[in-house]
């Protein structure tokens, strides 16, 4: 998760010296930057026209070209980014789709259920012809649809019923409004009662009824009673202007943030006394003022704070979120770090895609159960101080000029979803390209795997898996079941093979206590050596390493756990044979007695010392039937029983995961038996 994540933030500053790079070019080829601002007089009509359309400000009544301008300075300063955007626009020939209204229940659902959009909706009565024909209405769709006005098409044909109750006995245009100013308030129906259909005269219209929602200033006194006011809304947004009406942007976001930010409108056109204006830091018209706890902030003085819809949107999203924005924010990063997955992953492509949408489907699942829990927090009324100070938190961080230079690389990618994709493409393959080198040495087996292979694995681990059981991967725990029910120990021994094989890591046998076995001699270095005549040649070196360090146990062990049972080697006969036999017969006779035979020479005995603790006392491996030479390598099971370091890793190698004499699980603990001490004058039985 954590190199995903690195390689997100690392696709994003990318994405940033990008963008700083085409805005390098753009200002080497034509001297100009995106926030430089451009002169109106400079343009032509056809484009202070496109800028007032983006804008939203009707311009029907005004033929001069002079008169155009003058709205637009009076609407805010243009700069080159703005131009740009509102150029591309308009250019842009992308139909934009309306809906079409089934019946009550679905226009209720999308028109009359949404609390912070506006509609517009034009209905078809029976055996009528619609208000607005289909060329004018398709303009109007398109040009309604900058501003975030959805629009839709409702015909009586499919439910007169409620066209009758409705009261819609002609073809008309039906426009939907919040009608309180809090967040999902009620939506209350305007009808079009003009007798002129054209585009204009409609949008004009709608501009009206939106900007009769916002707050609107006439007077300085009123001003300076606003500007003092202490109410619900702790961040305002105020237009300082000498217009008639707010922009249609202006009013559309007014609705979009109902509940969130106030919008207000300050027409300063006959004001005489703009002294108030100068005390709260209002020097130049028309100005866009964020009035905030912390202090005022001047829209439009940073990087990519256009007067447009989508700039200022952007902008007061981030200054003022809601949940929903949050939320998906998170949801859009961790989706872009499960991808990643898809270029980290090595291997064959089939692999790769499993791993992605495995990944996919648990990280949306662990993010969407991650944000109940805060959601339910954020419900609770002693967090509202916890909620505002975040709130501060987030205003601080985005008014810097980093957060306007994110936001602008916001809005350029996002208008150029091809760039993007084509951006994540390329840095994935990059990734790829140097995890591959870092994985090739290391594993070559899987970056290699064809798709088959890896299909074959897969089938052999799903079969696996379905036939047996897991087994618990902890290496000795504690309780067991065969503790507080001994019947199930019985039952295991009168039907082993009834039961299905688990599979078990062989892990835990690194962590069986290995050690050597040491006799106590008394016969003398002369008698022994002797002795040692009789046996093999290879036996005398096996016997110089009785007082080898740890170090040498450990690498031995090692060198046993990983052999392969196919080439590992079985317990020498020779090798084994000792003079000395001391074994339990049973566990059940511990306490009296040792098991098994000893037959003892009075020459040697064995250093019960060395052993550890909870092991029981026994001379003789039962797996090779072989008694323990002075100086070899013995493990025990967690049960108590030892045998030959080979012929014990050897059995569970193989796949029988249990002791060879009392069929304990050779992974699980199993508390020690009380050990009695055998003293050198016993006499065994």
């Amino acid at each position: 998760m954590w190199l995903k994540l690195f390689f997100l933030l690392l696709y994003f500053l990318v994405l940033f010296v990008l963008a700083r790079f085409f805005e390098a070019i753009v200002w080497y080829e034509t001297g100009i930057f995106a926030t430089q601002l451009v002169d109106p007089v400079a343009l032509s009509f056809k484009k202070l026209k496109t800028i007032l359309e983006c804008r939203g400000l009707g311009y029907s009544g005004l033929p001069e070209k002079k008169d155009v301008r003058e709205l637009v300075e009076k609407s805010g300063d243009l700069m080159e980014g703005e131009l740009y955007s509102a150029l591309k626009e308009e250019e842009a020939s992308e139909s934009v789709s309306s809906t079409n209204f089934s019946g009550e229940m679905h226009f209720y659902e999308l028109v009359e259920d949404t609390k912070d959009g506006i509609w517009l909706v034009q209905v078809i009565a029976n055996d009528r012809s619609p208000l607005v024909g289909k060329i004018h209405w398709e303009k109007m769709v398109k040009k309604v649809s900058r501003f975030g006005i959805r629009t839709g098409t409702f015909n009586c044909s499919s439910d007169p019923r409620y066209c009758r109750r409705r009261g819609w006995v002609r073809s008309t245009l039906i426009m939907s409004v919040p009608q309180t100013s809090t967040s999902k308030g009620k939506v209350m129906l305007k009808e079009y009662g003009g007798r002129r259909i054209e585009v204009e005269h409609i949008f004009k219209w709608i501009t009206a009824h939106a900007a009769a929602r916002i707050k609107t200033i006439y007077h300085a006194e009123r001003l300076k009673e606003e500007w003092n006011k202490r109410d619900q809304y702790w961040v305002k947004i105020y237009l300082f202007a000498k217009l008639y009406q707010p922009p249609a942007f202006f009013s559309a976001l007014s609705i979009k943030f109902t509940g969130r930010v106030e919008f207000i409108f300050v027409n300063v056109e006959n004001w005489d006394n703009k002294s108030y204006m100068t005390d709260i830091g209002v020097y130049n018209m028309p100005s866009y003022i964020l009035r905030t706890p912390e202090g005022i902030y001047r829209y439009g003085n940073h990087t990519g704070e256009f007067i447009s819809l989508q700039a200022m949107d952007s902008f007061l999203r981030s200054v003022q979120p809601e949940v929903n924005d949050l939320f998906v924010l998170s949801l859009v990063l961790v989706n872009l770090m499960a991808w990643m997955d898809l270029f980290i992953t090595q291997g064959a492509t089939i692999k790769r895609f499993v791993v992605l949408i495995s990944t996919l489907g648990a990280y949306n699942s662990l993010l969407i159960i991650s944000w109940l829990p805060v959601l339910g927090f954020l419900q609770l009324p002693y967090l509202d101080s916890f909620y505002e100070y975040s709130l501060k938190l987030l205003r601080y961080s985005n008014t810097t000029t980093l957060a306007s230079w994110v936001r602008a690389d916001w809005m350029f990618y996002s208008s150029h979803p091809a760039l993007f994709l084509s951006t994540y493409l390329g840095h994935g393959l990059l990734v790829d390209y140097f995890e591959k080198k870092r994985r090739r040495n290391s594993n070559n087996d899987e970056v290699n795997a064809n798709n088959l292979e890896w299909l074959s694995s897969l089938w052999d681990w799903y079969t696996s898996y379905l036939y047996h059981p897991i087994a618990s991967f902890q290496n000795f725990p504690v309780e067991s079941d065969w503790d507080e029910d001994p019947d199930l120990f019985l039952e295991r021994l009168a039907f082993p093979d009834l039961w299905l094989h688990p599979l078990i890591p062989t892990d835990y046998i690194k962590n069986l206590p290995v050690w050597r076995f040491k006799c106590l001699g008394v016969q003398s270095e002369e008698e022994m050596l002797e002795g040692s005549q009789d046996i093999e040649n290879d036996s005398d070196s096996d016997s110089t390493d009785t007082f080898s360090s740890e170090k040498e146990v450990f690498e031995d062990k090692e060198s046993v756990v990983h052999n392969s049972p196919g080439r590992a080697s079985h317990c020498d006969p020779e090798a084994c044979s000792c003079a000395n036999k001391y074994c339990q017969t049973s566990p059940y006779e511990r306490k009296g007695r040792s098991y098994g035979s000893y037959s003892t020479n009075e020459d040697m005995e064995p250093d019960w010392l060395t052993w550890p603790a909870d092991m029981l006392h026994c001379t003789e491996c039962v797996v090779c039937l072989e008694n323990f030479e002075n100086g070899c390598l013995l493990m025990g099971l967690p049960c108590g029983h030892v045998f030959h370091q080979n012929c014990i890793v050897m059995w569970l190698a193989g796949g029988r995961h249990c002791c060879p004499v009392c069929r304990w699980p050779s992974y699980k603990k199993k508390q020690p038996y009380a050990q009695h001490q055998p003293l050198s004058n016993d006499v065994p039985s």
